[in-house]
């Protein structure tokens, strides 16, 4: 027999499941990366203003803007390696300055290739991958499968006992990704990875990066290079301190966007450099 207290009950009880549900819902669907009014800068004028924009998993998305436009602040805001002075900045759903899983971000910053002065060889490089996961013990015969794994998907294999100083430069970039696809990230972020690679090994580039996304790993990157930005990437972000557009590459394509964050004609889409 139904009665009003029985009927309160089971519609709480209906509440709780559904806020429960709609709970699990938004944790299963929750951003990779998610900035809100996030402002930064290393002095008192603002290298970055007032940016928000979400990420989610399995997105290829570009980064673009004029030198000094506060790429490669922002991507460090992303990743947690600043703290904004304003706005949040959240990664997989944590503080992004106090995230410590490292073993879901892949990191390759802005000029590695200046790790050619390291005296180790190409297997030592990508073995650091497995650190987040067995700190600085022994590696086990699993982990040493996942270094070869990473080494061969990135066509490394043949150069794994190669010291990092006699690589080249588009295959210092190869060994260094696969290090974060040792660490088995589901975040891939790139600060203008093809900086002094050859014309060659960027086209490799570019194809090893579209097939680590259809696996489903999230790629994030600057890149000089729009016309290598219009080919490859689905999302661009234009950034010249504060965000001028964020959409479709083709809406990118069809937009005043350039002419307003960099002051120019879009000329660069031929792949001209900055």
């Amino acid at each position: 027999m139904s009665t009003p207290e029985t009927d309160s009950a089971t519609a709480a009880s209906t509440d709780e499941r559904t806020s429960t549900e709609t709970d699990a819902e938004t944790t299963t669907t929750e951003s990779v990366l998610d900035l809100a009014g996030v402002t930064f800068g290393y002095t008192a004028t603002s290298v970055v203003e007032d940016v928000s924009l979400a990420i989610g998993p399995g997105e290829y998305v570009a980064l673009v803007g004029p030198n000094g436009s506060g790429k490669s602040t922002l991507m460090k805001l992303m990743v947690g390696l600043l703290e904004p002075d304003a706005g949040t900045a959240r990664l997989f759903g944590e503080r992004a300055d106090r995230f410590d899983d490292g073993e879901r971000v892949g990191y390759v910053a802005q000029e590695a290739s200046a790790a050619k002065e390291m005296p180790i060889t190409v297997r030592e490089v990508v073995k650091m991958g497995r650190f987040p996961h067995v700190g600085f013990g022994r590696l086990s015969s699993e982990d040493w499968a996942i270094v070869d794994d990473a080494l061969a998907t990135v066509g490394m294999s043949a150069f794994a006992g190669r010291r990092v100083t006699q690589l080249s430069g588009g295959q210092r970039q190869r060994a260094f990704i696969a290090r974060a696809l040792a660490s088995e990230a589901d975040l891939l972020v790139l600060d203008e990875p093809t900086v002094g690679v050859d014309a060659e090994s960027v086209d490799a580039f570019y194809d090893l990066l579209g097939a680590l996304n259809a696996e489903d790993i999230t790629v994030l990157l600057i890149e000089h290079d729009l016309g290598a930005v219009v080919e490859h990437a689905d999302r661009v972000v234009c950034l010249n301190r504060e965000v001028y557009f964020d959409g479709p590459t083709e809406e990118f394509v069809e937009s005043d966007a350039l002419a307003r964050a960099f002051g120019t004609e879009a000329r660069f889409l031929a792949g001209a450099d900055e």
